[in-house]
């Protein structure tokens, strides 16, 4: 097997590779995709980045290579990445970490233990579970809307309703009791926030004390039995005595994907994506004035803002092709998600903003058995958020100058320091 870290001389591909490797977090302009990344794509190359762990990979930027490496855990396997070069180097205990970092976490697990664990929340996701969370959904929203109007404009879009939203659906739906939500959040925040300066270990350390829920909190919740995800989760799955069982340490790790997956992402969606349609007025009057095109807006918001700069980290597990392209046994390949939500091949004139073209089959959400299992639930926050937003406050705009706007690059999720708006 090929060391990951060094990439074969002999590729035999159609085009040849990027040059040094980059971060891919160096791989946006506000809301456009880097010119770097783009030609990347349309030149059918390779590209060669440093991930933030400082192990080197691969990047596939093209929609079809994308969505070919996404929908093949078999060959491109996510539990097999080895352990970062700082770990290994520091002789820290890899397997322990490794363990800290995957028990009960759906991102980084493979078939048949994904499956497993996914198949035991998946009724909590569905269409019709998620349409009946919608009163309360729109409840939350009111009352940020309400909160934003007594403050009174200027205001941080970000802090006041792109944060509060999602945070408080996700900890009512999982089971994070209110008093502790504010602690939580800024936990979570660490989870996918980084220095730009930060080392492959400050990251380990930072995702190590990220973690929202703990065995604590798993305790009050068997102590006082619940209705949301842990309760149900510790009524018929908690116990290790049979094969369905969940033990607790999968229980903490299972929680803490779902709730930090649900609500930075959807927070970054509501703060770029309002973003996106003040620089496009024409498409905020359309969104805001007509019921009918809003499902179809909110897919073309998510194509195009990408708040992922890329998807996980996947090894290949054997010799392989993407396209053109030889991959070779022991490689890490990423796949640049925006870049193939923007590629000439899935849609024309990817790089502008329409919320009247037909929805496409992006991958923001991912693909394949990783697919977002919450996207049913993100999917109905912004269709009712963003209408709420711009018909509570039709003259929204931004409150400063759109040059003074601040994008974290050195972040997993992509996001906006904050968005001042007033009315």
């Amino acid at each position: 097997m090929n060391s990951p870290n060094h990439m074969p001389a002999d590729r035999s591909l159609t085009a040849p590779t990027s040059g040094c490797p980059m971060a891919l977090s160096r791989g946006r302009v506000g809301l456009d995709v880097a010119d770097e990344i783009s030609e990347l794509r349309d030149g059918g190359r390779l590209g060669r980045i440093t991930t933030a762990f400082g192990q080197e990979a691969t990047l596939i930027t093209r929609y079809d290579e994308v969505r070919a490496q996404m929908a093949d855990s078999v060959v491109f396997n996510v539990a097999g990445v080895p352990s970062p070069p700082a770990l290994v180097d520091g002789g820290f205990d890899t397997e322990s970490v490794r363990r800290r970092r995957t028990v009960g976490n759906l991102i980084m697990l493979d078939p048949p233990e994904h499956t497993r664990l996914r198949r035991m929340v998946a009724a909590w996701f569905t269409t019709r579970r998620v349409e009946r969370l919608r009163p309360r959904v729109v409840e939350i929203i009111d009352a940020a809307l309400d909160e934003m109007e007594r403050s009174g404009p200027p205001v941080d879009l970000v802090a006041m309703f792109a944060k509060t939203v999602p945070i408080t659906v996700i900890c009512e739906l999982i089971g994070v009791p209110e008093e502790l939500r504010e602690r939580y959040r800024r936990r979570a925040e660490r989870a996918v926030s980084a220095s730009a300066v930060s080392t492959p270990l400050d990251e380990l350390r930072r995702l190590r004390e990220a973690g929202w829920v703990s065995r604590e909190l798993i305790e009050y919740h068997r102590e006082n039995p619940s209705d949301d995800i842990i309760g149900m989760l510790l009524r018929e799955h908690g116990t290790d005595s049979h094969d369905d069982g969940i033990t607790d340490d999968e229980l903490v790790g299972l929680a803490n994907a779902l709730l930090i997956a649900g609500h930075e992402t959807t927070t970054q969606m509501l703060s770029m994506g309002t973003l996106a349609l003040l620089r496009h007025p024409d498409q905020l009057a359309l969104l805001r004035d007509d019921p009918s095109i809003v499902a179809g807006a909110v897919e073309e918001l998510l194509r195009y803002v990408g708040v992922l700069h890329g998807g996980f980290v996947r090894v290949a597990t054997r010799d392989t092709r993407l396209g053109g392209h030889r991959i070779h046994a022991g490689e890490l390949v990423v796949p640049a998600l925006t870049a193939a939500n923007r590629d000439p091949r899935l849609l024309t004139d990817g790089d502008r903003l329409d919320i009247t073209r037909p929805p496409t089959s992006h991958v923001a959400f991912g693909h394949g058995v990783h697919f977002c299992i919450g996207a049913p639930l993100a999917r109905m926050e912004l269709r009712e958020a963003f209408p709420a937003l711009l018909r509570r406050f039709p003259g929204l705009r931004l409150a400063v100058p759109d040059s003074e706007l601040e994008f974290t690059q050195g972040t997993t999720v992509y996001s906006l320091r904050g968005l001042p708006v007033t009315w």
